[in-house]
């Protein structure tokens, strides 16, 4: 992996007795010591020497300067240590991040409470974290969890802005509400968007790190269908932005990554009508392993745009008689396409499942079956992006590094996931937002899942060795939303996008307010 870039290195490092550090959302999130805050109020030339444009922003010197100000300012609620509901509030959606200990948690009833509380970490020179949904791969939205590199902060979390209302052809949401909500209440109106699974994500995290989904092909990224969004900058300026307002505040909220450029409060999509969706499940012998990885990598990024569909090799203690294959997914049109499509699909693997499901089912029942049971589960994950089809020796590295999660003690799931791209998302240019993927045959996820209070070392090991297994064959390239400590060059998930976003971050926030580990 290359060196990070220069200006990276001087620009989103830690800021030691500064004004510390901002990571929001599912992604969420260092050398040497900080320039002066810029007085709130004043905007400073970016990179660009382009000032930033004027929105609301408070006077120099205004807002809370001590933490019962700070209560007191806001309408959401403050926690801190000892608090009643303290211990929920502080913890992640991974168990391994469990003790946290953030100086503060500002639950945010509105915009004007971030606002309040980003005055209030300029006044005292307290370090900030971001969270929405709470499912940062890293832990860096904990606000100060071993391991994480991050400082003791006041976390500010979005987690409370969880209205849905549609209207129309759109449909605004707060950052907080979860996925599960999300769909339910898309379903009730007769809309639908394309999203992830997981109902406990948070949509704010989710859209700003790209969005990679079920209905990804025909619907495209979840970022793709963002159509304006209210953020507030690190000087307390609270911009409206869309395409034609603020376009590059708006560009970066499309998969720059959350708190690169701000908190965001609101979000606006557009719809499509609900569709009917089939869900199917095959699963095969694990000695047809090669075969199915050769034939999906041919079929399931090219395939017809309805069709979505994820293979996974896992192992591990939860496989005691064996690793697993598996493809399932879903289908958008009628089910004779996708019957003819997934039936190509098994002929070409030249194997026999050993199960085939399939289930015609509205939207709304559709995402809930998707959904499963919540759990919180303690986990390690890193990420690669299919750029090419994989030869046969590739796929035999595939094969085996997912059989050997059976061999690592104490892993109770282990394996690769893949989640085919194309469709929509091909129809987009590479530099028309910050996910530059657009070429893609599918993003990859590594992942390993071990018991609480284990040390989670051996898993970080087991995930990243995989990832470096794969990379003569993917290059360095990885998901945003899949964020990974030891990745240390951020153009590994913006590629050519990297520099324009490393501008419009120095322009929002030019004295890292919202500066996070190995990000622009």
């Amino acid at each position: 992996m290359t060196e990070p870039l220069g200006s990276s290195t001087t620009r989103r490092g830690l800021i030691a007795g500064g004004l510390g550090l901002g990571i929001a959302g599912v992604l969420a999130a260092c050398s040497g010591g900080s320039p002066a805050p810029t007085p709130s109020g004043t905007r400073t030339s970016g990179a660009s020497g382009t000032p930033m444009p004027s929105a609301s922003a408070p006077s120099t010197g205004s807002g809370p300067d001590s933490w019962d100000a700070l209560a007191a300012a806001t309408t959401g609620a403050l926690l801190r240590s000892g608090a009643r509901g303290w211990d929920t509030a502080r913890v992640l959606e991974n168990p391994r991040y469990d003790d946290a200990d953030p100086q503060g948690i500002l639950r945010v009833a509105n915009a004007d409470d971030v606002v309040a509380g980003l005055a209030f970490a300029r006044n005292t020179r307290t370090p900030v974290a971001l969270r929405a949904g709470g499912h940062s791969y890293t832990g860096w939205s904990a606000g100060g969890a071993a391991g994480t590199d991050v400082p003791r902060s006041l976390v500010i979390s979005t987690a409370g802005l969880d209205d849905v209302q549609v209207s129309g052809e759109s449909v605004t949401i707060g950052p907080g509400a979860q996925l599960a909500d999300v769909y339910a209440t898309l379903a009730e109106a007769g809309r639908a968007i394309g999203s992830g699974s997981c109902p406990t994500v948070g949509i704010g995290g989710l859209t700003l790190g790209g969005g990679v989904g079920v209905l990804v092909r025909s619907f495209g990224l979840t970022s793709d269908q963002l159509t304006g969004a209210t953020i507030v900058t690190a000087d307390g300026a609270v911009h409206e932005v869309s395409s034609t307002r603020d376009p590059d505040l708006f560009w970066a909220c499309r998969g720059g990554g959350g708190g690169t450029v701000g908190v965001v409060t609101s979000l606006t999509f557009r719809t499509q009508p609900a569709p009917p969706v089939l869900l199917f499940g095959i699963s095969f012998p694990w000695s047809a392993a090669a075969a199915v990885v050769r034939a999906w990598q041919d079929w399931a990024p090219t395939a017809d745009r309805q069709l979505w569909s994820t293979l996974k090799l896992l192992g591990g203690a939860r496989h005691a008689g064996g690793p697993s294959v598996t493809v399932s997914g879903v289908w958008t049109g009628t089910k004779s396409g996708a019957d003819a499509s997934v039936d190509g699909f098994i002929a070409a693997t030249g194997a026999t499942p050993t199960r085939h499901t399939a289930d015609e089912l509205t939207y709304g029942q559709a995402m809930q079956q998707l959904a499963g049971k919540p759990v919180r589960v303690s986990e390690a994950a890193t990420s690669s992006i299919g750029t090419a089809a994989l030869s046969d020796a590739q796929i035999a590295v595939l094969v085996q590094q997912a059989e050997r999660s059976g061999s690592v003690d104490g892993m109770e799931e282990g394996g690769v996931s893949l989640d085919a791209l194309g469709g929509v998302v091909a129809d987009v240019g590479r530099t028309d937002t910050p996910f530059p993927w657009r070429s893609a045959l599918c993003t990859v996820q590594y992942t390993a899942v071990f018991a609480d209070g284990a040390d989670p070392a051996p898993f970080d090991q087991y995930v990243r060795g995989f990832r470096a297994a794969m990379r003569p064959a993917w290059g360095d390239g990885a998901y945003a939303n899949y964020c990974d400590a030891a990745i240390t060059d951020p153009s590994a998930y913006f590629d050519v996008n990297t520099s324009r976003l490393h501008r419009i971050a120095e322009q929002a926030d030019p004295d890292g307010v919202f500066a996070q580990p190995n990000w622009v």
